[in-house]
């Protein structure tokens, strides 16, 4: 595989695992709030710098984008499974990964 192609899809892992607990966290307020803006913009520092950091082209913008959304979205479901099992959950993920932890 092509060096530029791995690295892609590694920061497109980064991207969408770094955004689970952020999705997690947006699930969990009102939306438009100012909880739920630093939950939505709080992780693109960290995609650019990736994007810088490796530098890869803007070409890729819209693959990263894609893992961005694809991460706030699985967290999101995350915390909705949560809540149908009857679990209340907080608005962190960590937290209520420990409380289970705790609690088993």
């Amino acid at each position: 595989m092509d060096k530029t192609l791995i690295t892609v899809l590694g920061i497109s892992l980064f991207t969408t695992i770094i955004n689970l607990p952020f999705g997690y966290w947006r699930a969990n307020v009102k939306k438009f709030s100012k909880g739920w803006f630093l939950a939505v913009h709080l992780p693109v520092p960290f995609v650019v710098a990736a994007r810088l950091g490796f530098k890869i082209s803007f070409r890729f913008i819209p693959v990263f984008v894609f893992a961005f959304f694809v991460g706030q979205w699985l967290g999101a479901q995350w915390s909705k499974a949560r809540f149908r099992r009857g679990l209340s959950p907080s608005s962190c993920l960590f937290m209520d990964l420990l409380r289970d932890r705790v609690t088993d």
